[in-house]
C-alpha cells in the first residue's frame, strides 16, 4: 500500500501524517486525528453525518480523498467551541431542543456555520436548502432550522 507524506491544518493545528494516498478525511480525521465528532453515517456521500469545513464550505469528509485536503484548513465540530464556551449555533441548537441523539447534529451545526457565514441573515428557504444534503431521524427539521435561525439573530 503507497503512503504519502502529508500536512494538514485542522481546527487551527498543523498535522504531519503519514497516510495511504487512497484514505478519505473521514478515515484521517477519526483515526489518525481521534476527531471523532465527525460521524460516518452512510459512507456514500448521502447523509451528511461527515461534514466538516474545508477552506470554509460545506464538505463530506467520505468522500474526500485527504490528500486532496494538503495545506487547506479544515474545521471540525471540536474546534467550534470558541474557549471553554460552545458556538453560539451550538448553544442555539441545544436551546431549541434540535439534539436528540446528536449523531447528525456536528454535520447540521458546520452547515449552518458556513450557512451564517456567507448570509448572516438568511431566509427560512435557503436555510432548508442549505441543510438538504444533512439528515435527522430524530427530531425531523423545525427545530434545526428554529435553531438556524435564532443563531442567526444572535438570540
Amino acid at each position: 500500500m503507497a503512503q504519502m507524506a502529508i500536512s494538514l491544518i485542522v481546527n487551527g493545528q498543523q498535522h504531519w501524517l503519514a497516510i495511504p494516498d487512497h484514505e478519505v478525511l473521514l478515515a484521517t480525521l477519526r483515526e489518525r486525528l481521534g476527531l471523532t465528532g465527525t460521524k460516518c453515517g452512510c459512507a456514500m456521500g448521502t447523509c451528511g453525518a461527515c461534514t466538516v469545513l474545508v477552506e470554509g464550505e460545506p464538505t463530506l469528509s467520505c468522500l474526500l480523498l485527504t490528500k486532496e485536503c494538503e495545506g487547506k484548513k479544515i474545521l471540525t465540530i471540536e474546534g467550534l467551541k470558541q474557549g471553554s464556551s460552545l458556538h453560539p449555533i451550538q448553544q442555539a441548537f441545544i436551546k431549541a431542543g434540535a439534539v436528540q441523539c446528536g449523531f447528525c447534529s456536528p454535520g447540521f451545526i458546520l452547515t449552518a456555520k458556513a450557512l451564517l457565514d456567507r448570509q448572516p441573515d438568511p431566509p427560512e428557504d435557503e436555510i432548508k436548502e442549505a441543510i438538504s444534503g444533512n439528515y435527522c431521524r430524530c427530531t425531523g427539521y423545525v427545530k434545526i432550522v428554529k435553531a438556524i435561525q435564532s443563531a442567526a439573530r444572535g438570540a
